[in-house]
């Protein structure tokens, strides 16, 4: 859990307008998400909203300043060879960081 006190805090003194202090200890973050909508139009309508979330609103905050963000998908439809590609993807990253 991202909690105060535990994931950030605030300067003494500051109150909860100042500018929070990250607290965990990571080197890395790793957010692996899958989707139903094809990547292109996933890009096209939305943008990446929750790259941003997790990158700067929550992990930067954190203090954890090395973010891996992967989109998998999209997931219905999708064969067993790709979906091992994808996890062998993601197995590569995490061993890479270690």
């Amino acid at each position: 859990m991202f909690r105060l006190n535990t994931a950030y805090s605030y300067p003494a003194g500051a109150g909860y307008e100042g500018v929070p202090v990250g607290l965990l200890k990571a080197r890395h973050a790793f957010i692996f998400n899958t989707s139903n909508t094809p990547p292109q139009r996933e890009q096209d309508v939305f943008g990446d909203p929750l790259d941003s979330l997790w990158r700067t609103s929550v992990f930067a905050l954190c203090g954890v300043g090395s973010v891996v963000r992967r989109m998998y998908g999209p997931m219905a439809g999708s064969t067993s060879a790709q979906r091992e590609s994808w996890l062998a993807e993601v197995r590569t990253l995490v061993e890479q960081a270690a």
